[in-house]
């Protein structure tokens, strides 16, 4: 079984494209498990929504997928975030409304729980600290977690009552054991924030009877100068556009 980790989309259709013509050159997936976010801030919602629904997928709503069919206000976001997401409820047709207001916030797919921010509120906390790691490992039950949100690429691992943390890195997969429970993130295909410009994503692995699989952590090279002009060319904040060129 092979599936295709993704998360923080945010409708930029030339690092969605890269991702998945890498994911293919690697061999191809069964399916595809999207952690939410897949509009905000870039200029393409409705062709990356478009992209994902014709793959086979199971996909869960992020913060900003809310914002965008009103079941989240979108004042509680920051300038550009509001604003990117107040023209992409107008650009939104029913159809593409639908679909995101139908995702759920919390899916199981064998021993995996995905949820976008983090159990305690999976919407909208950053599980970027150890008291908010140690709640979701009270709340879940299975023995991994998928999350987005924070757009770091990163294992939470727990340890005795303690959570420890790692920034995930391509040249050192991630071996899961049933007997250890890690929360992981596998970045943001979108918008990175933890310096590092290139799409960030996730392969598992798991063959029948080779125990419970592994995760193979990837960066991808896109356009983006063609990212930042669409975004440019829609009239959204140009603070949107240069952060992609950063990674932060």
């Amino acid at each position: 079984m092979r599936a295709l980790i993704l998360s923080d989309i945010h409708s930029n259709l030339e690092a969605f494209d890269a991702v998945l013509d890498d994911a293919d050159a690697l061999g191809g997936y069964d399916v595809i498990w999207f952690l939410g976010d897949l509009v905000g801030y870039g200029a393409d919602p409705g062709a990356c929504i478009a992209r994902l629904r014709r793959l086979p997928h199971v996909a869960i709503a992020g913060n900003h997928d809310h914002a965008v069919t009103g079941k989240l206000n979108p004042d509680l976001f920051n300038g550009a975030a509001r604003a990117a997401a107040l023209w992409t409820s107008a650009q939104l047709t029913g159809d593409e409304r639908k679909y995101l207001a139908g995702l759920p916030e919390v899916r199981q797919a064998g021993p995996f729980t995905h949820v976008h921010g983090s159990l305690r509120d999976p919407a909208l906390e950053y599980l970027i600290s150890e008291p908010a790691a140690l709640a979701t490992f009270a709340l879940l039950e299975t023995p991994f977690c998928l999350v987005g949100h924070s757009h770091y690429p990163l294992v939470w691992t727990e340890n005795n009552g303690r959570a420890g943390v790692e920034l995930l890195a391509p040249s050192r997969p991630l071996q899961l054991d049933d007997q250890r429970r890690v929360i992981v993130n596998p970045g943001s295909v979108g918008q990175p924030r933890d310096g590092d410009r290139r799409a960030s994503y996730l392969l598992y692995d798991r063959a029948e009877g080779a125990g419970a699989g592994t995760l193979h952590h990837r960066r991808v090279e896109y356009d983006i100068a063609a990212a930042q002009s669409r975004i440019l060319t829609a009239g959204l904040p140009g603070s949107l556009a240069r952060r992609l060129s950063e990674g932060l």
